[in-house]
């Protein structure tokens, strides 16, 4: 896979407004993910994906939101619900990864209930903030499992099981409701399943793997916080150039003082390099536990709590310097139609992912 060249940065940028008047992304930036096959960072080469690792995914995912916030989210939701493939049945993963344009959406909560019957599953339910929703060729859903009679199946602990599947486009209803204030264009809107049967081998259970392929055993959590994380990380990097471009081509520029044009630089090097430095740890942890992954076959425990604590730390230092810089931009900065009032938008929604919240 190419690194994200000028032609498709240039591209993606270029379509954002109309993507986000579009409430999806744009058919052209859908065509460079298609091409590209960002949509199926994690799928296997076996069943004709690229087979990218994890390093390499989340560095494309930082410079992807450098790029568009909604365009990193949708590629980050849909390439990681497409990490399932590696629990998948092979016959079924080999049927659903033969469409080019396959793309997975979906929502990691319980949204529904599946019926064990003899011919295999009823599924009824609804999830929300399913990212990607009006270009899925296939979902993901969490249910509960429950007897023929409708009571729930329940483990040693009392607790009710839960089992996750695989529903295809036509098989759910799409319910508009994406009507949040950023990452507009990721179209990421609810879906409804009503009595749909589905086959027994269209279950699976992550950490169950179906292929050998290496890095598939990477932590769901730490998979999910750190791919999340640097997607902010990308967001205010691209808001600190702006508003530093903002500042000093502003038109009232000239009244400024030296002392105050000073101050906005020591906040801007101050922004700038807590970005960088948490950025910096942040990559030097996740390499660490990925390397033990790949050498020792596991990963300390203690490991995995500074992935999860630098990616949460990289979240939540994202916002606080973009909120700090955010008074400096001028009224341009809370004009809807600009990029800096998208970026702002799209950060500060996608802070709200119950993932990272503390």
């Amino acid at each position: 896979m190419k690194q994200l060249t000028h032609t498709w940065q240039e591209a993606i940028l270029n379509l954002a407004p109309q993507s986000e008047t579009l409430g999806e992304l744009h058919p052209d930036v859908l065509s460079i993910a298609y091409e590209q096959q960002w949509f199926k960072l994690f799928v296997p080469e076996a069943y004709g994906g690229p087979g990218k690792k994890l390093p390499e995914i989340l560095r494309l995912e930082e410079d992807l939101a450098y790029v568009d916030g909604s365009t990193a989210w949708t590629v980050t939701l849909c390439s990681g619900a497409a990490w399932f493939a590696g629990f998948l049945d092979p016959a079924l993963a080999e049927e659903i990864f033969a469409d080019p344009k396959v793309c997975f959406a979906g929502s990691g909560a319980v949204g529904g209930t599946a019926r064990k019957l003899p011919d295999g599953y009823l599924i009824n339910g609804h999830w929300k903030y399913a990212s990607g929703a009006l270009h899925a060729t296939i979902f993901t859903a969490n249910c509960v499992l429950q007897n023929e009679d409708g009571v729930d199946f329940l483990d040693e602990s009392g607790e009710p099981i839960i089992k996750s599947f695989i529903l295809k486009r036509n098989e759910v209803e799409i319910q508009s409701g994406w009507s949040y204030f950023g990452l507009v264009a990721t179209g990421s809107h609810a879906f409804d399943v009503k009595d749909i049967l589905v086959p027994e081998n269209r279950s699976f259970k992550i950490n169950e793997l179906q292929i050998a392929d290496e890095g598939f055993d990477y932590p769901f959590l730490q998979l999910a916080e750190t791919t999340l994380a640097v997607n902010s990380l990308g967001m205010a990097r691209r808001f600190i150039d702006l508003v530093s471009d903002a500042f000093f081509n502003r038109s009232g520029f000239k009244r400024y003082n030296t002392s105050q044009i000073e101050f906005f630089k020591d906040e801007l090097t101050t922004c700038t390099h807590t970005i960088s430095t948490v950025k910096e740890h942040f990559y030097e942890a996740f390499d660490a536990s990925w390397n033990q992954l790949i050498t020792n076959g596991t990963i300390d425990e203690s490991a995995l709590q500074e992935v999860s604590r630098l990616s949460r730390s990289l979240a939540h230092q994202s916002r606080k310097v973009v909120d700090t810089l955010y008074p400096y931009a001028g009224l341009e900065a809370a004009k809807r139609e600009t990029e800096l009032n998208r970026v702002w938008r799209d950060l500060h929604t996608a802070s709200q992912h119950a993932l990272l919240t503390f």
